[in-house]
């Protein structure tokens, strides 16, 4: 029998574990839209590179640029609005999503350490009207570095 959803939860049990487990890891919409704006204007790059920390989202090696797309939930963007803890089983929530954050961390001062420069687009900068102004932006990060 399916639990209803409670005061606490809104959803019925299992639904919350379906749920979070079809966010995807890769590919994202975010990514995508990152990926075709660069490719439209005659970037050329590697996508998901497993031979670097983190697996970059996009991977410039002309530019030597790495570019990580990130979900503001998902990697803890500090000062953004579109992130809040949750409200319910915090104790988990806070660990995971701090490890997201340090394991980041540790990964762009590898990436750096090796030579490379990395830039961070965050999921809340590519909403509404801050998108083109934010993916001007990163064309021209890119292109300075060269």
């Amino acid at each position: 029998m399916a639990r209803t959803p409670s005061a606490d939860s809104p959803y019925a049990r299992g639904t919350r574990s379906y749920t979070m487990s079809r966010i995807r890891g890769k590919d994202t919409s975010i990514e995508k839209t990152v990926r075709s704006y660069l490719f439209a204007r005659g970037f050329r790059f590697r996508k998901n590179d497993k031979r670097y920390p983190g697996h970059p989202d996009i991977v410039l090696p002309k530019y030597r640029t790495i570019v990580f797309v990130n979900g503001c939930f998902w990697h803890m963007h500090e000062g953004c609005p579109a992130f809040h803890m949750p409200k319910s089983n915090v104790e988990f929530w806070t660990a995971k999503l701090t490890r997201n954050r340090d394991r980041d961390r540790r990964q762009h001062e590898q990436l750096r350490q090796m030579g490379w420069r990395v830039i961070d687009v965050w999921e809340c900068e590519l909403r509404g009207d801050a998108r083109e102004p934010r993916l001007e932006r990163l064309v021209g990060q890119i292109a300075k570095g060269m």
